[in-house]
């Protein structure tokens, strides 16, 4: 299986097709990532176009099972982070 891009390969070919140095990608990202952050835990979702949305969503409290002991135990209301990826990313990739 072929190894993964890390993160400072992806800076660097990222720097290499549009021209700019690796510290502006690297500042980019940064504030990418933050704004996909603040946007998601304010509004709930953040759309990153042409890969996919960051959705946060409440999870009720529900039973659930202990494998180990077969014991019923409740599991508590939270809220989790999910990523859907988009329909166009699903067709180029797939």
């Amino acid at each position: 299986m072929a190894k993964t891009m890390t993160k400072s390969q992806l800076y660097a070919m990222l720097a290499e097709k549009s021209g700019r140095s690796k510290k502006e990608v690297a500042d980019f990202m940064d504030l990418l990532a933050s704004t996909a952050y603040g946007e998601t835990k304010a509004n709930g979702e953040f759309t990153l176009p042409g890969l996919g949305k960051l959705v946060k969503k409440h999870r009720s409290a529900r039973q659930g099972r202990n494998p180990a002991t077969g014991e019923t135990i409740q599991i508590p209301a939270k809220t989790v982070l999910k990523f859907r990826v988009s329909k166009a990313a699903k067709d180029e990739i797939l």
